[in-house]
């Protein structure tokens, strides 16, 4: 069974946590990719805010995980 991930802006993730969530906090465009890029092997979903999103591009598409993207 795998793990759940989240990732994008800190006030936007941060309360995930409190469920359980490994949360990857990344504030601009550069931070969001290499947090995508080191997300581990074991992450079954990831959460990531709009802006995340944005800032993946293309790369959000080529996930190995089921990926879902926060509402702004």
């Amino acid at each position: 069974m795998g793990t759940v991930a989240a990732v994008g802006e800190h006030m936007r993730v941060r309360g995930f946590v409190l469920a359980g969530v490994d949360v990857f906090p990344a504030e601009h465009a550069e931070e969001v990719r290499e947090a995508w890029r080191s997300l581990p092997d074991q992450v079954s979903l990831v959460i990531v805010t709009s802006a995340a999103a944005e800032a993946l591009g293309p790369e959000l598409e080529d996930a190995r995980f089921l990926t879902v993207v926060m509402p702004r």
